[in-house]
């Protein structure tokens, strides 16, 4: 069982790597946001090209445009704490139940 309890590790530990640099990403696309940066730099086309998939669907579901600032990247953050806390927390006290 200890192979599995491992695995579950492994998986908890990329899950958490992931969702912290992608919210790394959703700030730096707010931060970006306020400013007027060169539609054509390949880092603000990466960051756009990441996060809008995710953020378009939460502005279609969710409308939520008060007086023009766009509150999705907060929802979006919201959840990916809670994925962080619940996700990745339940795996990794799995894992430590399986040893």
């Amino acid at each position: 069982m200890f192979v599995f309890s491992n695995l579950l590790t492994a998986i908890a530990e990329v899950l958490r790597w992931v969702l912290n640099i992608f919210m790394w990403i959703v700030i730096a696309r707010a931060i970006l946001s306020w400013v007027s940066p060169d539609p054509y730099n390949p880092i603000v086309r990466f960051v756009h090209n990441i996060t809008e998939p995710v953020l378009y669907q939460i502005r279609k579901r969710i409308p939520i445009n008060f007086g023009g600032i766009d509150f999705s990247p907060i929802l979006v953050l919201l959840a990916v704490i809670f994925l962080q806390r619940f996700v990745v927390q339940s795996l990794y006290e799995l894992a430590l139940s399986l040893r």
